[in-house]
């Protein structure tokens, strides 16, 4: 789902934020020609996304590097645990470092974050999703997390589907358009089997949303209670989609309204990193000059 293109932008950027200045404390302490052999370990429990993006990071900033990764992305770890080997000149293993713990804690906290939430839906039909609510630049690589842990992925960007929200319909209200208008005129402009989805916030809205005829209809912050009346009124055909306010302390609830989707933003605006550390098991001292 996600090009190499994009990914070696998004890691080119990275590197250039952080290295476009050289690293004068491992060029200053660190003779150009030592070698050695590091590991990225876990330091606490939880799903790794990222091991390839490390990968990327390590061999843009030295192709001689040697890397070597032991957990797949989707797989658990535990503290302590060894997700990969890094070998090669030391100067340049610490050169990457940072960038490319950062790729691998951010991609593994949204996936982890996710995770809880797929938990909760054992046994129900219903699916959790992901939203826009991404951070500047790596929309992409939090979606794929979100995908490596199981979840379903939201339109990438604004051209990719349609979904009606509030503030279009207050424009259009302007004019005089209604709910009914609103679908039918992006229904002409949708490309293809697009499908036209609309966000309502009351259940007489749904009412509306669905006599015309709407493909996916978004619950957007409704009570339980207004989501079970506006599931109970959907004829056959029409997907149901619930957004807002939703936390792991009510997502079981929420899928048992009989939602086909449940949408979270927290997963990628508020999913705290996973932490992991680069290490030289060997000191420094014992490494062999490279050939």
């Amino acid at each position: 789902m996600t090009s190499q293109s994009q990914i070696e932008k998004i890691v080119d950027l990275a590197l250039a934020e952080d290295t476009d200045h050289g690293d004068i404390t491992s060029e200053a302490l660190i003779p150009s020609n030592m070698a050695g052999k590091a590991i990225i370990v876990a330091n606490e429990a939880g799903l790794l996304v990222g091991a390839e993006i490390a990968r990327m990071v390590f061999l843009k900033t030295d192709a001689s590097l040697e890397i070597e990764i032991q957990t797949e992305d989707g797989k658990e770890v535990k503290p302590d645990d060894v997700v990969a080997t890094v070998k090669g000149r030391v100067i340049s293993i610490l050169k990457a470092e940072r960038v490319a713990l950062n790729f691998m804690g951010r991609l593994s906290g949204v996936a982890t974050e996710a995770a809880k939430y797929i938990a909760e839906m054992k046994g129900s039909a219903t699916v959790i999703s992901d939203t826009r609510k991404t951070t500047p630049g790596l929309r992409m690589l939090e979606k794929y997390a979100m995908y490596a842990a199981g979840g379903q992925t939201h339109r990438p960007d604004l051209g990719s589907g349609i979904i009606i929200k509030d503030n279009h319909l207050v424009a259009l209200a302007a004019k005089g358009k209604t709910i009914k208008d609103a679908v039918a005129m992006a229904r002409e402009k949708a490309k293809g089997d697009m499908k036209v989805e609309i966000e309502v916030d009351t259940v007489a809205q749904a009412q509306e949303a669905a006599d015309a005829k709407a493909d996916v209809i978004m619950l957007d912050n409704m009570s339980i209670e207004d989501m079970k009346k506006a599931v109970d009124l959907m004829p056959e055909g029409i997907k149901v989609e619930a957004s807002g306010g939703i936390t792991l302390d009510n997502v079981r609830e929420v899928a048992m309204t009989g939602v086909d989707v449940i949408s979270v933003g927290a997963i990628t605006h508020s999913a705290r990193s996973l932490d992991f550390s680069l290490e030289f098991p060997v000191p420094k001292s014992e490494a062999t000059p490279a050939e």
